[in-house]
């Protein structure tokens, strides 16, 4: 499983030219799974993410989560974090999961966010065409990988 987290000051996803959700402060997190994930690697991101200080305190040391911020989180899957551009010029996407399975991970993991972390996480349209536009806040992008 990997995640591309962006520390955003709002952020929105749009599908045919529809607004379908939008955060104010929080992360924007791009999803991606492999073959092997499983729901303990979603587990395992969940709470990275949910205790990931990355925010800045008063004196301006990144000393915060987002739980600490009343922060959310817009998660967006991204079944192309697996691309594999090595042969060509064509990336290959063999190493992504199937999407069928790809969503239940992805559903699971916002629903872990939302309940047992208690973070207000919304959600793209799997599978759908996309057009995000974050503000970045920093910026501050990390990647994640379990």
């Amino acid at each position: 499983m990997r995640v591309v987290l962006q520390r955003v000051k709002r952020a929105n996803c749009i599908v045919n030219q529809e607004e379908v959700s939008k955060i104010e402060k929080g992360y924007l997190l791009l999803v991606g799974f492999t073959h092997t994930d499983t729901i303990d690697n979603v587990n395992k991101m969940a709470k990275k993410i949910a205790n990931l200080r990355v925010f800045e305190d008063e004196m301006g040391k990144m000393n915060l989560s987002i739980k600490d911020v009343n922060g959310s989180i817009l998660a967006i899957s991204q079944f192309t974090l697996y691309a594999d551009p090595t042969s060509g010029n064509r990336p290959s996407f063999i190493n992504a999961m199937k999407p069928t399975e790809a969503n239940a991970l992805y559903e699971e993991f916002v629903k872990l966010l939302n309940n047992e972390w208690q973070i207000e996480t919304k959600m793209g349209v799997f599978g759908a065409d996309m057009e995000l536009n974050p503000v970045c806040d920093g910026p501050v992008t990390i990647n994640l990988e379990f």
